[in-house]
């Protein structure tokens, strides 16, 4: 027994022996890790540690302002106190959260809009963040061994796992906050986005929020307190409606951000995802003149991707500004004819809802106006209100009538059907299988020439010039027998170098080129053609046109904005012209001068000869009026028009310039839907917004002002000023 034991004594210490030796042989290899780890790495190791990164970002600033041609401001920016977060690189949502909890005892973030504004995901999202025990369990042994057979990796899982937690999630769950709790998920809510962004958490904070956050911004990380702005409209009407509203168009907010149909094009100009632009017209359109240079802010982050330290770059510069052509006192006036003549027409017409005027300077093409109305139904409260519809002058068409007829005389010159003072007989003409085509008198004028057609506008002169364009005499009971594909072409061709059933190529986006019929079914749409009375024209078009006759044969392209102007700091001055718009022809009409003067005379006779067809509604005759009248009858197409019904109403229409002598203004007015052609409605208007213009003019004239080219003052600032006050009065209440 004893020798056994003997036995065993050298075994044990053989294996203490081995066991220390393994010990020691671990430790040495330790120590010698450590000591290239100090000696031969250290170094590469401690640039590892302090390794810092230096990250671009760039701040938005604010836009540039917009101005009537002498210097009012119409859109102007308020200025708000907003505080801001600045997304880590490596945001982590309990961060965020923790964050979010003391920004909500400093904040108030608990109106309705607010709560509103957090959706049912918001809700889920945040259960599982504040829950997150909870929101484990949601996920059984059955789920994960279902992953594990599907040999799903990590990522699949976790993505697997959250889609199964967000169906699980019951309605008592995200009921179950308390309004604190809606509070830190209104302010969590926002702080999402892409790393180092900056995203608003609250615009227009009180004196008081902005001052306590300024004073807790290092117990707050990522959080700021800065001046964002708000776009401001200086003039409304009677109704709080902005003037000219629907034209100067809409801006983003930072919510919206870019919009989804144009991100891709906007992230690749530099824009951030939460970046505020123009989404409608004006605004869109010159999105790149008052966007702005941004401010460039160099952050360095550490090894995490949190922020160390920021520092500008490069500061930013606020948009250019616009200076429309428009100018807003003629545009207020017009908005009130507008609304004051056709609310008195609209008694007993059911379907008369709308009229368009634009004025046009016909030697530059800057609009003047362009002022439109519409009476439209709320469908919540039934009430009948009148809206803004000034896009409806060039994105909206009508048959104009007689109004074009300038065109169709000029057409039979260009092509050789008449000459100036040719006579033609007006009488009732009958064509085979055709019924009886007249003028609006029914029994004819007799032997007339050109311009006695143009004073007292008659059909028939323009039917039989119709089918002198087309190779055809009138031949009483005939047939017609032009090539009505040929002669509506050659028509068409001729009145599109007028503007009309072409684009104006205005600076705005959605212009209409109105409507064209088409081959006509049979020849006899040719002559209705020639009287205004198958194609369809925007309001803009005809202005258009008649400014081409009024100048002498060049069509100009129509145009809103005057010039761009740089930023100016000072508050009542504009900035140094940035560029200046200059006039435009698009092209001369092929036909003689002494043509084009020979229609002018006809167009001075419609108004000024007491046979002329606006002699009785255009009494301001000192202004030396030249244009021309229309009446179209149309098949209704309104809002109130029901299916397969047919409606026959009538559009008035008139188109003119004055001074004859010298034209410095034109205007187009259009009134569709009348259930009359007896109203005078149109020429009311006209002769109401020519008296409009000189009036102004004469005002202006007896003030001291002139038309400048350009204006250097800033008119109504103080007006611009108490805008801002009442709009933060009204948002205190």
């Amino acid at each position: 027994m004893e020798t056994v034991k003997n036995k065993k004594k050298p075994f044990v210490l053989l294996r203490m022996n081995l066991l220390f030796l393994i010990v020691f042989l671990l430790f040495s290899v330790l120590i010698l890790r450590l000591g290239i780890v100090q000696i031969v790495h250290g170094e590469d190791y401690k640039k590892e540690i302090n390794k810092t990164n230096d990250v671009s970002v760039y701040n938005p600033v604010p836009r540039g302002l917009i101005f009537d041609r002498n210097g009012k401001l119409i859109v102007g920016n308020k200025p708000l106190n907003a505080i801001t977060y600045t997304i880590p690189q490596s945001a982590k949502p309990e961060l965020k959260l923790e964050v979010a909890r003391k920004l909500a005892k400093l904040i108030n973030k608990d109106s309705k809009d607010d709560f509103k504004a957090i959706t049912e995901r918001d809700r889920k999202d945040f259960w599982i963040l504040t829950h997150p025990d909870e929101a484990k369990a949601l996920i059984t042994d059955q789920d994960l061994a279902a992953f594990k057979k599907a040999h799903l990796d990590q990522k699949e899982i976790n993505a697997k796992s959250y889609q199964l937690q967000l169906n699980r999630i019951t309605k008592k769950d995200i009921q179950s906050f308390t309004k604190q709790e809606l509070e830190v998920l209104a302010i969590y809510r926002e702080m999402n986005g892409y790393a180092l962004t900056t995203q608003i958490i609250k615009r227009d904070v009180t004196p008081r929020e902005f001052a306590v956050v300024s004073e807790n911004l290092d117990k707050l990380p990522g959080v700021d307190t800065t001046i964002d702005w708000d776009r401001f409209t200086v003039f409304k009407n009677e109704s709080g409606d902005t003037v000219l509203g629907s034209v100067l168009g809409k801006v983003t907010s930072s919510k919206e951000g870019l919009p989804k149909e144009k991100a891709q094009y906007y992230t690749a100009l530099g824009y951030s995802r939460n970046d505020r632009v123009g989404k409608s017209y004006l605004e869109y359109q010159y999105e790149d003149v008052l966007k702005g240079e941004k401010e460039k802010v160099q952050n360095k982050t550490d090894k995490t991707g949190n922020v160390l330290e920021s520092k500008v770059i490069r500061k930013g510069k606020r948009g250019d500004d616009l200076v429309l052509s428009i100018d807003i006192d003629l545009q207020q006036a017009v908005e009130k004819i507008i609304q004051d003549k056709l609310g008195k027409a609209r008694m007993g017409q059911p379907y008369l809802d709308r009229t368009f005027v634009s004025v046009m300077n016909p030697r530059t093409g800057e609009l003047l106006a362009m002022a439109g109305k519409q009476y439209v139904k709320d469908k919540e409260t039934g009430k009948t209100e009148i809206n803004d519809y000034a896009l409806g002058n060039m994105n909206s068409s009508y048959s104009m009538g007689s109004a074009v007829k300038g065109a169709t005389v000029l057409t039979g010159y260009q092509t050789g059907a008449i000459k100036p003072y040719e006579i033609i007989r007006d009488e009732p003409i009958y064509l085979k299988s055709t019924d009886v085509k007249k003028s609006w008198n029914g029994i004819g004028f007799g032997n007339i020439n050109d311009l006695y057609a143009l004073k007292r506008s008659s059909n028939v002169y323009m039917f039989k010039l119709a089918m002198k364009v087309g190779g055809q005499n009138y031949v009483p009971h005939g047939p017609l027998l032009f090539d009505k594909i040929e002669t509506i072409k050659k028509f068409r061709n001729n009145f599109s170098q007028f503007g009309l059933g072409v684009k104006t190529g205005i600076d705005l986006p959605g212009e209409s080129a109105g409507i064209g019929g088409g081959i006509p079914p049979e020849s006899g749409k040719v002559l209705d053609f020639a009287i205004g009375q198958y194609d369809t024209y925007t309001p803009l078009q005809l202005v258009q046109y008649i400014s081409t006759i009024a100048n002498g044969g060049y069509r100009l392209q129509p145009h809103i904005v005057k010039e761009i102007r740089e930023p100016n700091v000072k508050s009542d001055e504009l900035g140094p012209i940035a560029h200046g718009i200059q006039p435009k022809i698009l092209n001369k009409v092929d036909m003689k001068s002494d043509w084009v003067k020979h229609v002018q005379e006809g167009l001075k006779l419609v108004v000024n000869d007491p046979l002329g067809t606006a002699y009785g509604g255009i009494h301001n005759k000192q202004y030396k009026i030249a244009g021309k009248t229309g009446t179209a009858q149309s098949v209704y197409d309104g809002p109130n028009r029901k299916p397969n019904e047919i409606i026959w109403t009538w559009n008035v229409t008139f188109a003119g310039y004055a001074p004859y002598d010298n034209p410095e203004v034109a205007l187009s007015v259009v009134v569709p839907y009348n259930l009359t052609d007896k109203t005078h409605v149109n020429l009311e208007i006209a002769d109401a917004v020519f008296k409009a213009y000189f009036d102004l003019k004469e005002k202006r004239e007896k003030e001291g002002l002139s038309n400048a080219e350009s204006t250097q003052k800033v008119e109504n600032i103080e007006d611009a000023k108490k805008v801002e006050a009442n709009s933060d009065a009204n948002e205190n209440e």
